[in-house]
């Protein structure tokens, strides 16, 4: 089984910290903040020392003393008041390097072990086009999923539809007042439904928001709107055939955004999946105690004597019955409870949602709802304008995701012909060139950084080819695989590559530091998929593809390849840039991030 270096690192430690009598918990090192000290540092002997009652370099000094009788270190050396500081020997490192490119997986841990993790992300609304504020969700949700199944997850994408709510009675009461001769959609109608829904996508799009304005100015509307939405959901036939055919279209649209986004859902499952189920779970709630009546409302109480904040009730139902968005997610949660071997749901949502979540998830341990299974809301931050607030569109509007995109593809096509990159391709040709790189520019800026903090959208930062963005490491992808091409390269049957016949076998003790410090940081792609999974940050894996493509250009300006006369080494350095190659586009591939045939 390959091991990365972090973890044949803390098993050294153990195996000391065993000899010594210390305790296992503390043999642990993380990569040094240091690097000209050593690759690895421990600072365990601080820790120790108080607890028991020895100088922390004199501790030091006895951790050190047996660390240096192992192999794996070319030197174990003692700083300051009693850090050790830890340098990898360059043969354990080629030897690392040799088994990690033998593995079509390249060394990624199989933690899930088969486990299902249902993602629930995107969360678009029906009759609304997908707009900015579903970006991050999508994007996010795309990657976890991708890192999960990297690690042995069974993964479920959903997109969990909200189609079952207070907007579908605002659509039917404004279509309605629009044409009023449409009466095969009043409540209560009986035949001559058609198939097809009344109005376009355009004017669906614009319907939405006039119909909720005037909820929101008119009390009488708003009472027209939540009668069709109960009576919707009493399962009026003359309102369920409209809803079929307003989700049929503004369905179509959606899949067509997520496609051009690269993302992949196996279920576009909505709320509407589970209305025959709200009734049945509410009145066992109320039935056992668990749910109780407050002004007329059904509520459960969620909150406990630990809170460090207020966490009200979860509101389960209204006074007039009508289902909420947690009613709904606690029988969609019912419903996943259903799949086999379910281990984990997490939930791609803004951050502002928090509490909601808190709510949701306490209630569903009072229920017993989905026993065992870990429930994690994965928030994020806001796609911000350069006013720092949520992007708008120039009249204050919500900017649509699809405008949002071609702004991307526009400004890389821009950059593209001011630079001459892909000026051997034709029209189509270059147009697909601008579409992956600045869609792959968007999605970069959108997962590099804390997925918490907003970040602001700047479509001229976003695709330059210099800095940390996304044309930056496509760039370096596509430069790795020009390099390869001229030696030759080609790709075996098991999907491991060669150069030239160079193969994982010639990969011998780096020389050269930047040689050393690429070996190094292609050998932590496992320990960066993992800990990116681990606390749901893909901006964890994103940092490291950068500092991989950093390091990479600095070896190749360092290190000749294709000129070394040395046939060892050359054919080293080659199956180090296959090695590279293929660490550099796993991850990108992770991040959802499409490589360029050219550029």
């Amino acid at each position: 089984m390959f091991l990365s270096l972090a973890s044949h690192v803390d098993a050294s430690l153990a195996s000391v910290f065993a000899t010594l009598g210390l305790p296992a918990s503390f043999a642990r090192a993380q990569p040094s903040t240091r690097p000209d000290f050593g690759d690895f540092q421990c600072n365990a002997a601080l820790a120790l020392a108080r607890e028991l009652g020895r100088p922390p370099r004199e501790l030091a000094g006895d951790i050190a003393g047996l660390l240096r009788q192992q192999p794996i270190f070319a030197s174990v050396e003692v700083a300051g008041p009693g850090f050790v500081n830890l340098t990898l020997a360059g043969a354990f490192l080629a030897t690392s390097a040799r088994a990690m490119a033998a593995q079509v997986n390249l060394g990624i841990p199989d933690t899930g072990r088969g486990r299902l993790v249902i993602l629930d992300f995107g969360g678009p609304n029906v009759a609304k086009p997908l707009h900015v504020g579903h970006l991050r969700s999508l994007v996010l949700g795309e990657s976890l999923r991708r890192l999960h199944a990297a690690l042995g997850w069974r993964t479920l994408g959903d997109a969990h539809l909200g189609d079952w709510g207070l907007q579908m009675g605002m659509l039917s009461s404004a279509i309605r007042h629009r044409d009023p001769s449409l009466v095969f959609f009043q409540p209560g109608a009986k035949s001559g439904f058609p198939a097809n829904a009344p109005v376009s996508l355009d004017e669906l799009e614009c319907l939405y928001p006039e119909a909720a304005a005037a909820c929101r100015s008119d009390p009488a509307r708003m009472a027209e709107a939540r009668a069709d939405t109960a009576a919707l959901q009493a399962g009026d036939p003359g309102l369920l055939a409209l809803w079929r055919a307003l989700r049929e279209l503004s369905l179509a649209s959606q899949v067509a955004d997520f496609r051009e986004l690269g993302v992949v859902f196996d279920a576009l499952d909505g709320e509407s999946d589970v209305r025959d189920a709200i009734t049945p779970l509410v009145e066992r709630l109320r039935a056992s105690g668990i749910a109780r009546e407050s002004d007329g409302a059904l509520v459960v109480d969620v909150a406990t004597p630990e809170d460090a904040f207020e966490v009200p009730p979860l509101l389960l139902a209204k006074r007039d019955g009508a289902a909420l968005y947690a009613t709904t997610d606690l029988a969609t949660l019912e419903a996943r409870a259903m799949h086999e071997g379910l281990a984990r749901v997490v939930y791609v949502v803004d951050q502002r949602q928090a509490l909601h979540f808190e709510q949701v998830f306490r209630a569903a341990a009072k229920a017993g709802i989905v026993p065992g299974v870990e429930l994690i809301h994965a928030g994020f931050g806001t796609v911000n304008g350069a006013d720092g607030r949520p992007f708008k569109t120039r009249d204050g509007g919500v900017a649509r995701l699809t405008d949002l995109l071609e702004d991307a593809v526009a400004k890389a096509a821009e950059r593209i012909e001011g630079s001459g990159y892909g000026a051997e391709l034709n029209d189509a040709g270059r147009f697909e060139l601008a579409r992956r790189v600045g869609i792959g520019a968007v999605k970069f800026a959108d997962l590099s950084g804390d997925r918490l903090s907003g970040y602001v959208f700047d479509v001229e930062r976003l695709v330059a080819f210099e800095g940390r963005t996304g044309p930056y490491l496509q760039y370096a992808c596509v430069r790795l695989r020009s390099l390869l091409a001229k030696a030759g390269g080609t790709a075996a049957a098991n999907g491991l590559a060669v150069a030239n016949g160079a193969t994982a076998a010639d990969l011998a003790v780096p020389a050269a530091d930047s040689e050393r410090s690429l070996v190094i940081a292609c050998l932590g792609l496992g320990d960066n998929v993992a800990e990116s999974a681990r606390v749901m940050q893909p901006g964890v894996l994103a940092e490291y593809a950068f500092g991989l493509a950093q390091r990479f250009s600095r070896f190749y300006a360092e290190c000749p390849v294709l000129a070394e006369a040395d046939p060892q080494v050359r054919a080293s350095r080659l199956a180090l840039c296959v090695l590279t190659s293929r660490v550099l586009e796993k991850a990108l591939s992770l991040l959802a991030i499409d490589v360029p045939d050219r550029m």
